[in-house]
């Protein structure tokens, strides 16, 4: 171990030199033991042979247990409902909705460290739950904040790689073109380069990640500010958290819209393992690629119409709704208005989930923040108009298992409120939140050695042939 490390100090004073901050992470790389009750990585340390035991014996006494029956619905269905994947930071509860390490979000709103009491939960507590399954302190959330800072410096071709492409580029191909850029840095990449063993690939995957969640939220400022205000970037503000400073970078002061922020990032960081982002991540991490490539093959996922670019979709079509009906639109002009979507072949954007089958608890959240800041803006009591009307339409038409508003349906109009009004902007958010999810499993992965993601496919002719022998 000691001499892993000292290559991967060589290794960065080598090959970084240049880069300001280089230093500081070999140093951060060596004195990993410094204070153990606020270091994350000494918990972690701790915590994973004994996971590592417990998969073990789970493998030996219960490989055998079926889990369910695969019908061929399940295959032709986007494997809905097919139990197949391990993942350990959050599930999902059809009725309940997201649970992470086992906390519901009002629970983490009560128990996770705030910036001031009754405030919503800090990012970073977020973190430290899934990665250690254990709620933190206000010092360890602060020593976690720091560790981030220390980690956020972003290298001058990650902006010349992001500066090559056209301005009219979608905000998260801009993204996802500085994430790539990012991982020439990936210390996973050198230590298995260098012959590190299996047994330790958690550690450097450690680095990458904190490395990375630390860096999206400059580099998806710095795709904002290029596309939507002149190219005006604002520094980092060390004094501020992590939600708090990723609100300042775009351009946000407001002490409101920094809760908010806070609010957003926790919600939208994980979803268990089975949506498209997470899934990608996960698929691509099991072949050995570095969190960097692992990640950017999840944002490429998330960018994607039936997933993340949904907040995009729902605060565009609410204007559509204003702009045609005005804001003071009655409950039966706005029925009309739904049937005039759906009879057009379009979906009502917002609502509906693949698993959920009751109201997104992400929703109600965010709908209580704006009751309690934002109660009269025309916009939030318009959504609140939809809840009301749109699931008895959707109940109607049969066609649906869920038919009411998932997280999208309200967080576009909470950003528009405090001036984050570029709806084509809004994934990037969910990209920069969901790197906390991701890669706190992808920790997980790499400590439990789970294994290159491999199902099996079949033909037409294959169900054919295998469903009339069962005849």
């Amino acid at each position: 171990m000691v001499f892993y490390r000292s290559v991967s100090l060589l290794s960065k004073l080598r090959n970084r030199a240049v880069q300001q901050g280089s230093l500081s992470n070999s140093v951060r790389w060596l004195q990993v033991q410094a204070s153990s009750d606020l270091d994350i990585r000494s918990h972690l340390k701790e915590l994973i042979p004994e996971q590592q035991e417990r998969l073990k014996k789970i493998k030996s006494e219960y490989g055998k247990v079926q889990l369910g029956n695969i019908t061929v619905d399940m295959v032709l269905g986007g494997m809905r409902g097919m139990t197949g994947l391990l993942w350990e930071t959050s599930l999902l509860d059809p009725d309940e909705g997201i649970r992470f390490r086992g906390l519901s979000i009002p629970e983490c709103q009560k128990v996770l460290p705030a910036v001031k009491p009754g405030g919503e939960p800090l990012p970073e507590g977020l973190l430290w739950l899934l990665l250690t399954g254990k709620v933190p302190s206000k010092e360890q959330v602060d020593a976690l904040s720091s560790e981030l800072r220390s980690r956020a410096t972003i290298p001058d071709h990650v902006y010349k790689a992001i500066d090559a492409l056209p301005i009219t580029a979608h905000p998260m191909t801009q993204f996802t073109t500085g994430v790539m850029a990012l991982q020439v840095q990936s210390e996973f990449s050198k230590a298995y380069e260098n012959g590190i063993h299996k047994s330790k690939y958690w550690e450097p995957t450690f680095e990458d990640s904190l490395s990375l969640i630390a860096q999206v939220p400059a580099v998806a400022a710095y795709v904002y500010r290029r596309i939507y205000k002149n190219g005006e970037i604002i520094p980092a503000n060390n004094s501020l958290d992590y939600g708090g400073n990723f609100a300042h970078m775009l351009g946000f002061e407001s002490p409101e819209m920094q809760e908010l922020m806070r609010l957003y990032v926790t919600i939208h960081s994980d979803h268990e393992g089975g949506n498209v982002s997470a899934h990608t991540g996960h698929l691509v991490a099991s072949a050995l690629s570095d969190p960097y490539l692992s990640f950017a093959a999840a944002l490429n996922g998330l960018a994607g119409p039936l997933h993340g670019l949904a907040n995009q979709e729902v605060l565009l079509w609410i204007k559509s709704v204003v702009n045609e009906c005005g804001e003071n639109i009655s409950k039966d002009q706005l029925k009309d208005y739904v049937w005039k979507t759906l009879n057009s072949g379009k979906v009502v954007p917002g609502f509906g989930h693949g698993v959920l089958r009751k109201t997104d608890p992400r929703y109600m959240c965010q709908r209580e923040f704006a009751l309690k800041h934002l109660p009269e803006d025309p916009l939030f009591q318009l959504v609140s108009k939809l809840y009301d009307v749109v699931p008895p339409i959707l109940t109607e038409l049969g066609k649906v298992k869920n038919p009411w508003p998932n997280v999208d349906a309200h967080s576009g109009v909470l950003l528009n409120y405090y001036g984050l009004t570029e709806a084509r902007y809004y994934t990037v958010l969910f990209g920069v939140s969901r790197a906390i999810g991701i890669c706190s499993q992808l920790i997980w992965d790499r400590a439990l050695g789970l294994p290159l993601e491999r199902p099996k496919s079949v033909t037409m002719e294959w169900l054919e042939k295998h469903c009339n022998k069962s005849v």
